[in-house]
């Protein structure tokens, strides 16, 4: 089996003085967040937790997370992150599915701590504040990395039945941080602004780059469009990860200003850019580098290269150096501009979903994963994405299921059908808009507040319109892509 050094234990021994981490005004080397990691991991042992036990988290973007993640990694604990914009019980089910040994929060979320308890008693709780109050028990920590050994689960919404777990190795993270050097490149003045929540993909993955890249991180807690500009301006930042509706604020707020020199790279996720806010970077020099990528590929799998950002602008570019990309449909390999399935293979990749053999069946022939996403290559081999797994509806660079939406409003009495569609939106890219036929007298209102008690806020329909009957084809299958047709005309 393929190993490498554990991680920040290695970082520490090479570089230990170098910058790891600034938050407000505190900042700490790589031997300062390795003594502090070392010793939470310690504590964290003292509560029985071992070896290949799977440890959720539920934490703000605050340095104490960052430790913890790190202090589960010298434990060999896979970490299973907890959105902390869902409800208790959608973070009980994937607690319970995960075989989750204990659950670190914080006061924070103390309602959302009293609501999984509620739901699921049995399962031991602590805050960060009561583990910085236990004894140390002297442990060994991971001296080295298997490679294929699960390091994070993070879930991910379905288009069908509930969430599904995405396993995601070491080796995953480390080619993605190998696959983004070779094609953003690495300098010594180099640090990682993240406004980005550490429990998605885009956050956790700036870590595990700075880990293995030498390179400190810029932690913001939310994100301040101005604040954030301030910063881009000073000159220590060189690359920051946004979604559009971030890079939008940050334009608007800009206005004549410029950012420093230093600063090389917005790395652009979470969905297409329109082509005005594109534009708008161009006229303000702000190079963007558009990308493609999910939770299953660890990061970004395509990505734009530095010299390619004018001349295809929209693109999400080529696939990174250690991953190959090709376009399918029913079994065939298009050509170029033909639209179809976009399918992906690297090391970076998940090597499956937590206890879904099904999926794993469909998901993942031969090495490649079908990532259900429609899209197209052009004539030099650019990726360009059409639409993000069909139905998928991205919010303010929050993935968002229809299905999920339409099986809570199903369990309404009064629900007889439900269908949900993307609605364009100034602020968030996209938000979710339901359609439904209901059988006895019920209105828009009485329907919100119904969602409100099952569904995280970002997922709550903006309207729900109750129309006559949906558009289905002739297999009775539900067509969402004509619901945005039923909408009232004015």
């Amino acid at each position: 089996m393929e190993q490498l050094p554990n991680f920040l234990n290695q970082r520490a021994f090479l570089t230990p003085n170098r910058l790891a981490l600034v938050f407000d005004n505190q900042r700490w080397s790589f031997m300062e967040m390795y003594r502090t990691v070392e010793t939470l991991a310690q504590k964290i042992a003292t509560l029985g937790i071992q070896a290949k036990d799977s440890v959720a988290i539920l934490l703000t973007n605050r340095p104490h997370t960052v430790f913890i993640i790190h202090a589960l990694q010298q434990l060999g604990v896979s970490a299973v992150f907890l959105n902390h914009r869902l409800t208790a019980k959608e973070m009980v089910f994937q607690l319970k599915d995960s075989g989750t040994r204990l659950l670190i929060s914080e006061d924070a979320f103390k309602e959302k701590m009293n609501g999984i308890k509620g739901l699921f008693h049995e399962l031991p709780m602590t805050t960060i504040v009561e583990i910085d109050h236990l004894e140390t028990k002297k442990v060994p920590l991971v001296n080295e990395f298997v490679l294929d050994e699960v390091c994070s689960i993070m879930y991910t919404s379905g288009t069908t039945g509930n969430p599904k777990g995405v396993l995601q190795s070491y080796g995953n993270h480390w080619w993605s941080a190998v696959g983004s050097a070779l094609n953003l490149g690495l300098t010594e003045k180099d640090g990682w602004l993240c406004a980005v929540p550490l429990f998605h993909i885009s956050g956790l993955s700036i870590l595990m780059r700075s880990v293995i890249y030498g390179m400190p991180v810029y932690l913001y807690e939310e994100f301040n469009e101005k604040t954030i500009n301030q910063v881009l301006q000073a000159g220590e930042v060189t690359i920051m990860s946004v979604v559009s509706t971030m890079l939008y604020r940050l334009i608007d707020d800009l206005g004549d200003k410029r950012y420093h020199s230093n600063f090389r790279c917005m790395l652009l996720g979470g969905g297409p850019a329109p082509k005005p806010l594109l534009d708008a970077c161009l006229e303000k020099n702000i190079p963007v580098f558009q990308s493609y990528g999910m939770t299953e590929t660890s990061s970004q799998i395509v990505t734009l290269a530095p010299e390619d950002s004018i001349v295809k602008l929209g693109s999400a570019g080529k696939p990174l150096f250690p991953s190959q990309l090709k376009i399918m449909n029913n079994q065939m390999q298009l050509l170029p501009n033909q639209p179809g399935e976009i399918v992906v293979k690297g090391p970076n990749v998940t090597k499956g979903y937590l206890n879904r053999d099904e999926a794993n069946k469909k998901n993942f022939k031969d090495g490649w994963f079908y990532t259900g996403d429609i899209g197209y290559v052009d004539e030099d081999g650019y990726l360009f994405v059409m639409d993000r797994r069909s139905d998928l509806i991205i919010s303010g660079g929050e993935n968002i299921y229809p299905a999920e939406i339409e099986e809570v409003l199903l369990s309404h009495s009064s629900v007889k059908e439900a269908g949900v569609v993307g609605i364009e939106h100034t602020q968030w890219g996209q938000v979710p808009y339901a359609f439904v036929v209901v059988s006895e007298l019920v209105d828009e209102a009485n329907l919100i507040n119904y969602c409100k008690d099952k569904l995280a806020k970002f997922k709550i329909p903006h309207h729900i319109y109750i129309v006559n009957e949906l558009p289905r084809n002739a297999s009775n299958k539900l067509l969402r892509r004509k619901l945005h047709e039923l909408m009232p005309k004015g």
